[in-house]
């Protein structure tokens, strides 16, 4: 009697790991993946932080659709959304504190933190726009009545760029290409709001209008001095993450760089659709032609790819510019800022 039941609770206790073990493996038969299966295809519960993207572009599309939520659910990861922010130095402390794990901007912009911190890495660049039917996205401005007819005419004066980013790459490049020593022009470090807010009230000369604020001044009468497109450029755009998601969850990256190459390449074709996504009123519309323009810049927009070795070059050449001009105390090895993300053929 007491040998029956003791085999009875050694069956029952088989039969119980057996289930754990069949729902573990994704169900018998259900076809049904659980949290366990998930981790293993690459997300393990991962979290893809990403700074909202405003009302336009193939990210405001992804997070409207919910398309990487979907894409990252296959393998057991998810995306959230955080907050808006002004500049790239803003977005670079959100990273510091943990809030993104995942940012875009130039390679300027991200040299002053590469070279002084090692958790985060480039895993993509978008190659330049070289097409001469494609908007301009970037300028040296001044007023419509200023003396300053060329490069050479700003000695002596004041001209607002970001600092470490962008704008003032661009400036010391344009000086060097005019044979203008630097230290003749003074830079006024002002972020975007606050070099709109210089050069609209005559308080600086001049000012390297760099994204969305370029179409804007120059809407509003602002002469183009020079782009950035005439010179010889290496700030390629590019994407960066924090160095362990890149190691320890790969694919979600992979998932979130093949999601914006669909979208990016979906919006050359249909442009429209990636303008005033949320909201078609209000303060972050656009209408008329600021729609057009943003609508012919989509149109042109490179796909981002994956980094590589080869890219180190460009690295190396805007770290030059800003070491050459005393921007950048220390320096930067492309090597250990460029992380492949490629999966092996």
């Amino acid at each position: 009697m007491w040998t029956s039941r003791r085999r009875t609770r050694v069956a029952v206790a088989v039969a119980a790991l057996s289930v754990a073990a069949l729902t573990a493996c994704g169900g018998a038969g259900t076809g049904k993946t659980t949290t366990a299966a998930a981790a293993g295809s690459g997300g393990g519960g991962a979290v893809l932080k990403i700074k909202d993207p405003g009302n336009a572009g193939p990210l405001a599309v992804a997070k409207k659709e919910g398309i990487l939520e979907k894409r990252l659910a296959e393998i057991g990861a998810k995306v959230e959304w955080g907050g808006s922010y002004a500049s790239f130095t803003a977005t670079i402390d959100a990273v510091r504190s943990g809030s993104v794990n995942v940012l875009e901007g130039a390679i300027s912009p991200v040299l002053g933190y590469l070279a002084n911190s090692k958790d985060i890495k480039i895993f993509a660049f978008t190659d330049p726009v070289t097409d001469p039917a494609a908007p301009q996205i970037d300028g040296l401005v001044v007023k419509p009545d200023s003396l300053v007819k060329s490069v050479k005419d700003l000695v002596g004066r004041q001209v607002a760029v970001n600092k470490g980013g962008r704008g003032e790459y661009l400036l010391l490049l344009a000086l060097q290409e005019a044979g203008i020593p630097a230290d003749q022009v003074k830079r006024v470090y002002l972020n975007p709001d606050q070099g709109a807010s210089a050069f609209a009230t005559g308080k600086v000369d001049a000012w390297w209008a760099i994204v969305r604020a370029y179409p804007e001044v120059v809407a509003k009468g602002a002469r183009v001095l020079v782009h950035g497109r005439d010179l010889p450029d290496k700030d390629l755009n590019m994407q960066a993450a924090r160095v362990e998601l890149l190691k320890e969850h790969p694919e979600v990256v992979r998932v979130y760089l093949k999601v914006l190459r669909e979208l990016t390449a979906e919006a050359r074709q249909n442009p429209e659709r990636f303008q005033n996504v949320f909201l078609t009123q209000g303060p972050t519309a656009i209408s008329g032609p600021r729609l057009a323009e943003e609508v012919a810049k989509a149109r042109y927009a490179a796909v981002p790819r994956f980094a590589t070795a080869a890219d180190g070059a460009f690295v190396t050449d805007v770290a030059g510019i800003f070491q050459k001009y005393g921007v950048l105390p220390g320096t930067v090895n492309p090597g250990d800022v460029i992380f492949d993300l490629k999966p092996a053929a």
